[in-house]
């Protein structure tokens, strides 16, 4: 952990994607011990798995399933990789990572970089334990994207805990899309077939965009529950642009994720678990950054809560940091799990509007 803690502050001076491939590697060379013990009252049980705390890792940090096992030794209670492609692909021209630090926030147009399932898969093989998801995506120039997502499902069912379609990524043209209502109802129902098609059965999430409107995400919504998807990941990064942001780069194409994405994920996330009456499982993601954040998307019902950019901006110790603000939280609620608090604050979040100014400059 010392090392960590010199680390961060050159790793901060680095560009953006050097940074994180710095990162990468420094984890392989100098995984952590051991995982820290976790507190009994934060364990979740959902999907049919025993999550020892609430607070994952989101997909995009760990593409190619290089540091699963490294990152639940931070106290993760799981961790998604990810966004894998059938087929390896480069992604979008360089420079395609840039820090908000003045707004707490990034900005990335990667478009699925990835070293391809066969090598994904092969480091899957030697899983260390712990709960793992993996987030499937489609190739950019693929002839059939539900076919790469249904493949996804045959490749890494046998490997996953879980497996995550990712049709909400802006940075691949078309993608988002495959979330209008007739194409979604395809693709799920060919994604569900090919899971039942496949030993284990693993749940199946679906991770939305936050920049739906109602009628979108009731859509959306209507067709998982029809089509037996497992649960929602809400959300991935947003193509909007609030008037509030100050940082040099906040021009820059892609998706934006950190602070600025907290309130119009958690409003999205309030608005889902009221439409499926708190009976569908839902991920909160987007703006995660301390215990206060997390505790917020739990109340605004999710059941369990991911974060990567408040990871890259503030280093591990945020994951000790949030986890030991939800113990406290149980307490001060007077509960006797964490799970209790799941949608306590949801109509509230819900019913919560946008401020004057992001809705005069929010774009897409």
């Amino acid at each position: 952990m010392r090392l960590a803690k010199v680390a961060g502050p050159v790793l901060r001076r680095l560009p953006a994607e050097t940074a994180h491939r710095a990162a990468i590697n420094g984890l392989k060379i100098a995984p952590p011990a051991e995982a820290p013990s976790s507190d009994a009252r934060l364990a979740i049980e959902l999907l049919g798995l025993k999550f020892p705390n609430p607070l994952g890792l989101a997909a995009g940090f760990d593409k190619n399933a290089e540091v699963p096992g490294a990152m639940l030794r931070l106290g993760f209670g799981f961790v998604e990789v990810g966004t894998l492609t059938p087929r390896p692909q480069t992604g979008n021209a360089r420079p395609r990572l840039f820090r908000l630090p003045e707004d707490a926030a990034v900005i990335n147009r990667y478009g699925f970089n990835n070293e391809g399932f066969e090598r994904a898969r092969a480091r899957l093989a030697r899983r260390p334990a712990g709960l793992i998801g993996v987030n499937l995506g489609a190739n950019k120039d693929a002839a059939d994207r539900v076919e790469d997502y249904a493949l996804g499902v045959r490749t890494f069912a046998a490997l996953a805990d879980y497996l995550t379609i990712n049709v909400s990524s802006p940075n691949t043209p078309g993608l988002r899309d495959l979330q209008r209502r007739e194409a979604l109802d395809d693709l799920i129902a060919r994604v569900v077939d090919a899971r039942d098609k496949t030993e284990p059965h693993r749940p199946l999430m679906l991770k939305i965009a936050p920049d739906l409107d109602a009628r979108g995400l009731e859509d959306i919504v209507a067709t998982a529950l029809t089509r037996r998807i497992d649960g929602l990941i809400i959300s991935n990064t947003t193509v909007a642009r609030p008037a509030t942001l100050t940082s040099r780069n906040r021009g820059e194409s892609g998706g934006l994720s950190g602070r600025p994405l907290f309130e119009p994920s958690t409003r999205l996330l309030a608005r889902a678990y009221l439409l499926t009456g708190g009976a569908m499982p839902l991920i909160g993601c987007g703006g995660v950054e301390d215990s206060e954040t997390a505790l917020a998307k739990i109340e605004a019902g999710a059941n369990l809560v991911q974060l990567y950019t408040g990871l890259a901006l503030r280093g591990h110790g945020i994951v000790e940091e949030i986890l030991e603000g939800l113990s406290r939280a149980v307490e001060a609620r007077g509960v006797d799990r964490i799970g209790e608090l799941v949608g306590a604050q949801a109509s509230a979040w819900a019913q919560r509007e946008r401020s004057t100014a992001d809705e005069d400059a929010y774009v897409s």
